[in-house]
């Protein structure tokens, strides 16, 4: 833990914290997830080369979202990239595998097309619940100095 953090002092500050990272990693993997879903479907993709995109295009949008407040604060890109890394992997990971297997196991939901609602309930609902289950990773993680913890000190 670098001199300049202080992990949140109480369980409800910390878990505050916890939220606020994930709505930060929710806001780009929902990006990147609603990009990729809605090109991969257009484009008549797999289910697979659907998935991927999504996925990418998540870890580029959550890293994006981080890196820019980072390198606003002076940081040279090298090192802004390694505390993006440091602060969004676990967190965005985590996201990626439930948000997207759950839109693989709903049923009918990748082969719905965008005019459906099943396609876009089932993403909407998937992005929440991975919310809800990623809520309690960045909790851990900045509990310990990790995760989002390694921003403060940029912010």
């Amino acid at each position: 833990m670098s001199e300049h953090h202080h992990a949140p002092a109480t369980g409800r500050e910390l878990t505050r914290s916890a939220i606020q990272a994930t709505l930060h990693c929710l806001t780009g993997c929902a990006i990147g997830e609603v990009l990729g879903m809605v090109i991969g479907t257009w484009l008549g993709w797999s289910n697979f080369a659907t998935v991927v995109l999504s996925i990418a295009l998540a870890f580029l949008f959550g890293y994006s979202l981080t890196i820019t407040p980072v390198l606003r604060s002076g940081l040279a890109f090298k090192a802004a990239l390694g505390v993006a890394l440091a602060a969004d992997t676990l967190s965005i990971t985590v996201m990626e595998i439930v948000d997207n297997v759950l839109m693989l196991v709903i049923p009918g939901a990748m082969d719905a097309g965008l005019t459906s609602w099943l396609f876009w309930g089932a993403l909407a609902f998937s992005l929440a619940i991975a919310f809800v289950l990623t809520v309690p990773v960045n909790r851990v993680l900045i509990s310990r100095g990790r995760g989002h913890a390694v921003m403060h000190q940029y912010h």
